[in-house]
C-alpha cells in the first residue's frame, strides 16, 4: 500500500465512513507489518533486524487498536469475526 489509499473515501456512503477509515488504517497497518518483518527477514544487522522487529509488533498493537474500534462502530463485524473463529477450528482440528 505505501501511503496510497486503496478506496475512494469521497465515494463512500456518509453513514459507512468512519468504518472504512478504520479499515483502511487497519490495511496500512498490516501492510506496516508485512513490510517491516520482510526488511527483518532481509538483513544480517541484528541491530536492525532488532528495531525492525520491534516495530511490526507495535504495528500489531496498531492494527488491534483499529479492530478493537471497528468491533465497537461494527455491529455486523463482531458476530461475522466469531463465525470466521469456529470455522478455523472446525478445519483445524
Amino acid at each position: 500500500m505505501l501511503s496510497q489509499l486503496v478506496t475512494d473515501l469521497k465515494k463512500v456512503e456518509k453513514k459507512d465512513l468512519d468504518n472504512e477509515i478504520l479499515r483502511l488504517g487497519m490495511i496500512a497497518e498490516l501492510d506496516a507489518v508485512s513490510f517491516y518483518e520482510q526488511m527483518a527477514a532481509m538483513t544480517e544487522n541484528k541491530d536492525i533486524k532488532a528495531v525492525l522487529s520491534d516495530i511490526a509488533k507495535e504495528e500489531k498493537t496498531h492494527m488491534g487498536e483499529f479492530q478493537a474500534l471497528l468491533l465497537k462502530l461494527d455491529k455486523e463485524q463482531g458476530p461475522e469475526l466469531k463465525k470466521g473463529e469456529k470455522e478455523v477450528a472446525e478445519l483445524t482440528e
